[in-house]
């Protein structure tokens, strides 16, 4: 055998258009405690052409359907800045042994001008392609992970408040 064929065949992907089952689970806004420690690493492109990375957790991520992936960011975050001026990103994480990384088509769903201090400018993602890829020869057990130390129920409670203003902004989004 040589060294392209045995490349090939340890080399396992998948493509995809919707959240497979598994992932739609990790999305779905429940069971926050059991998710915490869970990153995914959101990558935009500025207008200038740099690359512009904002780590989220299970309480910033929702998908409201098997295409979407609504998710917050702080208004005055540079990537929330390249979204609102190009409108594209690509969300990468590790899950279930394989690594992930999925095109979104992304749409403002809150008017930052007019959002209240504090508050989070929401986005939803259509998704454009999804891809996964794991090796027989190793087993990813990891991405970027946290561990919540100090205030972690302010923190679940705060994912919490998040998860429903995410929920309300795809909500009337769909209204529309």
């Amino acid at each position: 055998m040589s060294d392209s064929t045995s490349r090939e065949t340890a080399l396992e992907q998948s493509a995809f258009d919707e959240w497979p089952p598994e992932l739609r689970a990790l999305f779905d806004g429940t069971a926050l405690a059991a998710k915490t420690g869970f990153t995914a690493s959101l990558v935009t492109i500025d207008v200038n052409g740099h690359v512009r990375t904002s780590l989220l957790s299970a309480g910033e991520l929702y998908a409201p359907d098997s295409r979407t992936l609504c998710f917050a960011l702080w208004p005055s975050s540079r990537a929330a800045r390249a979204l609102h001026e190009r409108g594209q990103a690509a969300l990468t994480f590790v899950h279930d042994e394989a690594f992930y990384q999925v095109q979104l088509d992304v749409q403002p769903l809150t008017d930052d001008e007019r959002a209240a201090p504090g508050s989070l400018a929401c986005f939803a993602g259509s998704i454009d392609t999804g891809e996964s890829q794991r090796v027989r020869y190793a087993r990813l057990t990891s991405g970027i992970a946290f561990e919540l130390e100090e205030e972690r129920d302010a923190v679940l409670d705060r994912w919490e408040r998040q998860i429903e203003h995410l929920r309300q902004a795809a909500s009337g989004a769909a209204d529309r």
